[in-house]
């Protein structure tokens, strides 16, 4: 074999030899900026986003100065159908991601806007109507550790039909553990928060068929309407099972249906309203809504200066003017598993006056987007040294043509 041949068969291992440490070395840079761009991906996606979204889209509403000064000015959100899953519906995965976009949602807005008082209007559980005492009590455990709040800040919570289940499935035991759990101790109850009267109500005992829970309701209802119309007069002499207190103003109902209506047509437009073709169908009631009757009631015996629900998953805002004038809203899920624009609504409230803002949340299919984007962009990086020895493949081949 010639001596130029030779140098030139043993120098190509030795090329190569030098040029496997480079290649290594490329590759693990590549894979390291990709890990690096991933790992920053994530912490926004599952993390920073929340922050992000409070910070730059939730406002508490002003109260005019001729209405309230601040130290007046109670601040309270709205969050309804967290529908956290059990045992027998729903992946595992599925359950995870949820919970966690909830509980990141919900650490981040009391961090930043710091309420006074958070309601939560039903449907806490997605199978409280099917629980058995143990499963109940877990339920309410995870509730607890996902919906922690400090000890200046006061949380109520009512019932749903998915944690209870619909008027005609309701086991009086259920009732009890819920009432026991969340101190809930009338299907009509009445709280105060910083001289703003709240009545919490039992959509399911609406139904006025007679029941025992019915008529506990009814009773209630009539008993809790004698005390604000005593203290409305400012009479010394109100002798009611209902203490109402020295401040009297028109109170704000909290309940997890909406009032009657006959599908969301009647909503006033706003960016979480439901999809058209949902919109336009007919609310059945004491299904989707509570019936006129119970609607009439509540309206004549309360005289509410406003109402809020839940139950449909999406927002929606009406103006009643019979009998008494008030804004009726209905909070979107705060699950991305029922919409995924969720959302919480912020109250700020005097005796005189109530504002009422709407946080919304992070957009599921926006963080989606973020991974898949980040899915291809990952590809094209890896694919790209396979397309340029490709490219020059291919030219070296015109060459020799």
């Amino acid at each position: 074999m010639p001596e130029r041949g030779r140098r030139k068969a043993l120098g190509r291992p030795a090329n190569l030899r030098s040029a496997m440490p480079k290649l290594g070395r490329l590759c693990e840079s590549k894979l390291l900026q990709i890990f690096a761009g991933l790992a920053c991906l994530f912490i926004f996606n599952e993390f920073l986003v929340f922050y992000l979204v409070v910070l730059t889209s939730c406002r508490w509403s002003e109260i005019a100065p001729s209405n309230a000064n601040s130290e007046e000015v109670t601040r309270a959100f709205v969050i309804a159908d967290t529908h956290l899953l059990g045992i027998r519906k729903g992946h595992w995965f599925d359950k995870l991601r949820r919970e966690w976009q909830m509980h990141r949602s919900f650490k981040s807005a009391v961090s930043i806007l710091q309420p006074n008082a958070v309601f939560f209007l039903g449907d806490v559980f997605d199978e409280g109507q099917w629980s058995m005492p143990d499963e109940f009590k877990e339920y309410v455990e995870r509730f607890e550790e996902l919906f922690e709040v400090s000890d200046s800040t006061q949380r109520f919570v009512v019932a749903g039909n998915h944690d209870l289940g619909f008027h005609y499935a309701i086991f009086p035991q259920r009732v009890d553990w819920f009432s026991r759990f969340f101190n809930r101790t009338k299907l009509v109850d009445h709280v105060t928060v910083g001289e703003n009267h709240f009545v919490l109500l039992n959509s399911m005992a609406m139904e006025r068929d007679g029941c025992r829970l019915c008529s506990d309701a009814e009773r209630e209802l009539k008993e809790l309407s004698d005390a604000f119309d005593c203290a409305s007069r400012n009479s010394s002499k109100c002798r009611t099972k209902y203490s109402i207190g020295a401040t009297y103003s028109r109170p704000i109902l909290m309940q997890h249906f909406p009032l009657y209506r006959k599908n969301d047509l009647e909503c006033a437009d706003d960016l979480d309203l439901s999809p058209e073709k949902i919109r336009k169908t007919a609310f059945r009631e004491k299904w989707e809504c509570l019936s006129e009757d119970s609607t009439k009631d509540l309206i004549r015996l309360l005289k509410p200066r406003a109402a809020f629900g839940g139950h449909t998953h999406f927002g929606c805002q009406k103006w009643w003017s019979e009998a008494v004038a008030f804004w009726e809203y209905s909070v979107s899920s705060f699950s991305w598993r029922n919409t995924p624009l969720p959302a919480i609504l912020l109250l700020s409230i005097t005796p005189q006056s109530i504002e009422v803002s709407k946080c919304l949340l992070p957009n599921e299919y926006t963080v989606i987007g973020l991974y898949m984007t980040a899915g291809i962009a990952v590809l094209v990086v890896l694919l790209m040294p396979c397309f340029r020895k490709l490219r020059r493949s291919s030219r070296k081949s015109e060459k020799h043509l």
